[in-house]
């Protein structure tokens, strides 16, 4: 179904005000990502302790697991002010040079999918993260000359989805690199609950249960979920958020127990029925399911082989015996089918 695809794809790419009123502001408020977030403390705690600034750090992993909001608590620990940007807005090197010149010591400059500045622009940071000061040219031809700018000491927090496209200088510059990981049931169900409490909606722990497993590991749709179930809830029932409550609202959104959407439901049978599970390029899945292959890539992909649906290999994605089950192809048909083939 395609409303469902593009409202979860919504969920993992913006970041909106679903996203800023929910937020939290401290570490003691974050819930999982429990090895980042002691790593992190141990930095926090240690810049603090030596009155220094706090050193460069790399947040990865997919879309809506808190890496801004990560920022947001590292500038609140450290009491300094966040700038933020994204990496297709720095597209010149006066760009970040004007933003760089315009920190003061101890800011912390975030910069969101870090891995889409342009290379001509990444290499300036080099200097500006080792050296603190960048090298800029004026003029062209005889009368050009380089001018190096000093700058105040600041901390760069990049965030990115895909770690592997940023170049290694760039990546061995970070001081610390870590990675977020999809959430388990019980971090997004204290979620599901924390963020029900400060919009004053009523639910119980079965209905957080409910929303918590179909949100697909990521908190950002857990709590977009909830705001569609609290609005069914109080179309079709009292205003409060049972578990069965929550289970026809999000089977009106085709959202099934396991988390998988029309779409990936869609994903798995084509591979079933038509290529006998696979090996199938992303291309040919796209073009079947009528879909771009990178919004597969990004917002089906990484779900289905998270949960052991799919896999990639060198000849393409294959189906395994449990994405088998879920297509309701017999997994014998699918090796009698790729036998005749």
């Amino acid at each position: 179904m395609e409303n469902t695809t593009d409202y979860l794809n919504a969920s993992l790419q913006q970041d909106d005000p679903v996203d800023s009123a929910l937020r939290p502001f401290s570490f003691d408020e974050f819930t999982g990502q429990t090895k980042s977030i002691e790593r992190l403390q141990v930095m926090v705690g240690a810049a603090r302790g030596r009155g220094d600034v706090l050193n460069h750090i790399l947040l990865s992993g997919p879309p809506g697991l808190g890496k801004t909001t990560l920022a947001s608590i590292l500038s609140q620990s450290m009491e300094s002010n966040l700038r933020p940007t994204s990496g297709p807005v720095i597209e010149k090197p006066g760009d970040l040079a004007g933003m760089l010149t315009n920190l003061v010591e101890g800011d912390i400059l975030f910069i969101d999918e870090i891995h889409r500045i342009p290379k001509t622009v990444e290499e300036y940071l080099y200097s500006a993260m080792e050296d603190f000061r960048i090298d800029i040219m004026l003029d062209q031809g005889p009368n050009a000359r380089s001018v190096r700018l000093n700058l105040p000491r600041f901390t760069l927090v990049g965030a990115t989805t895909r770690i592997g496209l940023l170049t290694s200088p760039l990546r061995s510059r970070f001081t610390l690199q870590t990675r977020l990981g999809y959430c388990h049931l019980n971090d997004l169900i204290s979620i599901v609950k924390r963020s029900c409490k400060l919009l004053n909606i009523s639910i119980n722990n079965e209905g957080a249960k409910e929303i918590a497993g179909r949100a697909r590991g990521t908190p950002r749709i857990a709590n977009n979920l909830i705001y569609f179930v609290r609005d069914f809830a109080q179309q079709r029932s009292n205003g409060k958020i049972s578990r069965k409550v929550a289970e026809d609202a999000l089977e009106l959104l085709e959202i099934d127990a396991r988390g998988l959407d029309e779409m990936d439901k869609r994903i798995l049978q084509v591979m079933a029925e038509n290529y006998s599970g696979g090996p199938v390029g992303l291309s040919t899945i796209a073009i079947a399911v009528g879909e771009e292959d990178h919004t597969l890539e990004e917002v089906n992909e990484p779900y289905l082989i998270q949960e052991g649906y799919l896999q990639r290999t060198p000849q393409g994605r294959t189906l395994t015996k449990k994405g088998f089950d879920v297509s309701g192809v017999p997994i014998q048909q699918g090796k009698n089918q790729l036998e005749l083939l």
